[in-house]
């Protein structure tokens, strides 16, 4: 048999938090995503005990499709952004450069 102990996932490049620091770094719009699912949640699990006669299981549909709206609309905003920068600030960066 092969004594190569290279089988395994590659090395991490550091803690959690790191790779946090660095995605939030190259996408700014990944912590508010996840800082909106987040908040969502914790506000649904708040809500939970005043949540009335609505059933449980209805309660956490609609805590999940808020928290999914919030990391959408995060994704969104960044598309929007992304096309922003590279088609209208670049067409207009060229018109006048001409």
């Amino acid at each position: 048999m092969s004594d190569n102990k290279d089988w395994g996932p590659p090395e991490s490049e550091g803690s959690i938090s790191e790779k946090l620091l660095k995605k939030s770094k190259e996408s700014p719009l990944v912590p508010v995503g996840l800082g909106g699912c987040l908040v969502v949640t914790a506000y649904g699990i708040y809500r939970l005990k005043a949540r009335g006669p609505l059933k449980m299981s209805l309660h956490l549909i609609h805590t999940r499709v808020a928290a999914q709206a919030c990391a959408v609309g995060a994704i969104m905003l960044g598309a929007v952004y992304t096309m922003y920068c590279d088609y209208i600030k670049r067409t207009a960066h060229d018109a006048e450069e001409k």
